[in-house]
Formats: C-alpha cells, sequence, structure tokens
C-alpha cells in the first residue's frame, strides 16, 4: 500500500460511514466502564494461517477513532504468517481502542481473505506467464480495498469501472447483432470520443476467437469457460499477437492446467465474492493506567 492510496478520499469514506454504520450515537458499553483517561495496549492476533493485508487501514480506523491511538505493524503487508502470529500492536487510551475495535478487524479480516486467497492462486501458477487477475465482483462501495488486497496477495488488478476499459460481453454482442458489429461500434465511438483504452471481447468458442482476429485494435481476447484442449488449440491460433484471458469455472484445482495453455491472464471472482475472511482477534493484555480505586 501506499500513501497516496491509503489518503484517497473513498477510503476515508468507507472508514467513515463503518464507523457511524457500528458507533451510532455512541458505544454505551464502554462508557459505561472505561474511563476517558485510561490507556491500554492491545494485540492484533492471527488465529489462522494466511496472508495479511489491510494494517495501515485498520490504523486509520483506530486514529479515526481517536488521533491519540497508534497502531504499530509487527509484519509486512503481503507477507505470509501462521496461527498464533501477532501482527501488530495498539497503544493509546482504552475507550477509543475498543470503540474500533470491531470496525478495524471488519476491514482487516476481508482484506486478509482476499489477500490469502489470491496468493494460493498465484503460487499455484507459479512458473507459467499467468498472471492472476480479479473482476468487478466486489462488494458494492468496497471495490478499491477488495482490488488493492488482490495487489497485496500477488495479482494483478482488471478493470476497476466500466468507465476505464472497453470489454464486449455476450450481452453487448447480442445487443449489437454480432461479434464484428459490436467491434466496429466500439472502435468508432473511441475514434469519435477521442479514447485512447484498451479494447477486450469476451469469446465462447474457437469460431468466435478467428472472427475477432479479422479486426485491428482489439488488445485482448478473453476465453469464457473454454475446455481446456479448445483453450490450448486458441492460444496457439493467436500465439501471443494480442493478449489472452482466460474467465470461468476457475479452481486451485484446474488453474495450473489452465496457466499451462499458455494464457496470459486468468480471472477470478471468487477472490473478492467468495474468499473466507481471515480469523484475526484483538486482546487487550493490559491497561497502562488502571483507575484509581
Amino acid at each position: 500500500m501506499t500513501s497516496d492510496v491509503l489518503n484517497d478520499s473513498k477510503i476515508t469514506r468507507l472508514i467513515e460511514e463503518a464507523l457511524v454504520e457500528d458507533i451510532g450515537l455512541g458505544d454505551i458499553t464502554t462508557e459505561a466502564i472505561v474511563p476517558s483517561d485510561v490507556l491500554g495496549r492491545a494485540d492484533i492476533l492471527v488465529k489462522a494461517r494466511g496472508v495479511i493485508a489491510g494494517l495501515e487501514v485498520a490504523g486509520l480506523v483506530f486514529r479515526h477513532v481517536d488521533p491519540a491511538v497508534s497502531l504499530t505493524p509487527l509484519a509486512k503487508e503481503g507477507a505470509e504468517v501462521e496461527s498464533g502470529s501477532i501482527v501488530a500492536s495498539i497503544e493509546g487510551p482504552l475507550a477509543g481502542l475498543l470503540k474500533a475495535e470491531r470496525t478495524a478487524l471488519n476491514f482487516l479480516q476481508r482484506m486478509s481473505g482476499i489477500a490469502t486467497l489470491t496468493h494460493a492462486f498465484v503460487k499455484a501458477v507459479e512458473g507459467t506467464r499467468a498472471r492472476i487477475t480479479d473482476t468487478r465482483k466486489t462488494v458494492p462501495g468496497f471495490r478499491i480495498l477488495d482490488k488493492l488486497a488482490v495487489e497485496v496477495g500477488g495479482g494483478v488488478n482488471h478493470r476497476f469501472g466500466l468507465d476505464d476499459m472497453v470489454l464486449i460481453k455476450d450481452n453487448h454482442i447480442l445487443a449489437a447483432g454480432g461479434i464484428s458489429a459490436a467491434i466496429e461500434k466500439c472502435l468508432r465511438f473511441l475514434r469519435a470520443s477521442n479514447l485512447n483504452i484498451k479494447v477486450e471481447v469476451e469469446t465462447r468458442n474457437f469460431d468466435e476467437v478467428r472472427e475477432v482476429l479479422k479486426h485491428q485494435g482489439v488488445h485482448r481476447i478473453m476465453l469464457d469457460n473454454f475446455p481446456i484442449p479448445e483453450m490450448h488449440r486458441t492460444i496457439q491460433l493467436i500465439d501471443h499477437t494480442i493478449e489472452t484471458e482466460a474467465s470461468g469455472n476457475v479452481s486451485l484445482e484446474n488453474v495450473l492446467s489452465i496457466a499451462e495453455t499458455g494464457v496470459d491472464y486468468i480471472s477470478i471472482g471468487r477472490l473478492t465474492h467468495s474468499s473466507k475472511a481471515l480469523d484475526i482477534s484483538l486482546e487487550v493484555r493490559v491497561p497502562i493506567s488502571p483507575p484509581e480505586p
């Protein structure tokens, strides 16, 4: 993560909305029990093996609740950690620490879960040319953090939104009356609008790929749900003259076979729509300055 990303207004807005959702008018329990002048120390503990992502985002949550609460990372972003690892320590006013706890952990657990799953796919295709990429199947509003977690896990990001790349899918092809018509309409639109962005076309079989290859101006071909033998044959036809992307029903069991066809990218929706949150907890060790009896 970079300071530029962490200063992004979209992330700040996400944190503010999450805190409003969780704290509401106030943390009644903490306000009833913990005096505002009591300081405390806590550890963030990982309870399952995985890849850590989002520590800096968690730190922003604590500072947003109380600027006097500081998080010190004890692991690097993207590090593989074992169950039982302490990945950060937190120090400051105990009330602020407790108010921010759940929201900070929610961000951290989700991002680490995405990074962990991404890393597993990246490791599975090591030694091939294939790069693991994400999709737009993200939690609404959380795309910036979901895609950031994919990068931390070693993957690369596909388009962020509908405005930064042309992706002609099956429904566009149907609406246009065919692949060639859809491509020609998009290329004319880009020229007329003076837009210099990449064009990708989704295909479902070998013949559709051959039709796409007749057109100049396409940067990537998506091979959607191709059987492995047909994908291999198609990659040989394309011969790396333009980028290729495999998509559809990708699993840890078949991803290496897909990568070995020579495809450039493998897009996987489950990285962000079905990853399992990494089990992480916060444990207060002792108050630094307990209240007077």
